[in-house]
């Protein structure tokens, strides 16, 4: 089974670059920012309180999102290829909680991080939310983000590097060329 965690700042292109992964490998998708954002949605309780730490920028407690995860990983089909972690794991206690749950399961991840400039992402998330009406694609949010994604999250590189399962790719480039960096890649390792 073939299990990739898709790191990278906001606006690095995980979105984008899942989509392609998922057609050519038929793995399923589990975008955390996608759940979070259909609970915000429901008007639930939970998604008035999401929504009130995602519109400041800040992140999810990981307890809500590692009892998220693990329910994903329960509901698995038999036949499932494997799984796309895009936008979990984002705090290092995430990402041993993750390693954890998937050694539970008989499993395990590769973390790819796409690598974009600063500059390319706060361009390219204005410009998203010029039409995608996302609150948090404004500059100040973008700024906050990027500052939490450095502070919180870029230690999760680390972590998968200390491991041996972490691997950088550019996309600062098209998504096509980022797809072909990661398409040679995943040909290296199963070699």
């Amino acid at each position: 089974m073939l299990n990739i965690i898709l790191g990278g700042a906001p606006g690095s292109g995980k979105g984008t670059i899942s989509e392609l992964i998922m057609n050519q490998y038929g793995l399923q998708h589990l975008s955390t920012g996608d759940v979070l954002r259909a609970e915000i949605k429901s008007g639930s309780v939970l998604g008035q309180e999401i929504d009130a730490i995602i519109s400041k920028g800040n992140l999810v407690p990981d307890s809500k999102m590692i009892d998220l995860i693990e329910n994903y990983l329960n509901n698995l089909a038999p036949d499932c290829k494997g799984v796309i972690f895009d936008g979990f794991p984002r705090t290092v206690e995430q990402a041993k909680a993750l390693t954890e749950l998937l050694t539970a399961h008989n499993m395990d991840a590769v973390m790819i991080d796409l690598y974009a400039e600063e500059s390319v992402i706060i361009n390219r998330l204005i410009n998203r939310g010029k039409t995608s009406g996302r609150a948090d694609d404004n500059l100040e949010t973008i700024k906050k983000r990027l500052d939490v994604y450095q502070t919180q999250t870029k230690p999760v590189c680390e972590y998968f590097l200390n491991l041996r399962k972490y691997f950088m790719v550019n996309s600062n480039i098209n998504p096509t060329c980022t797809f072909s960096q990661i398409e040679a890649l995943l040909t290296m390792m199963n070699k």
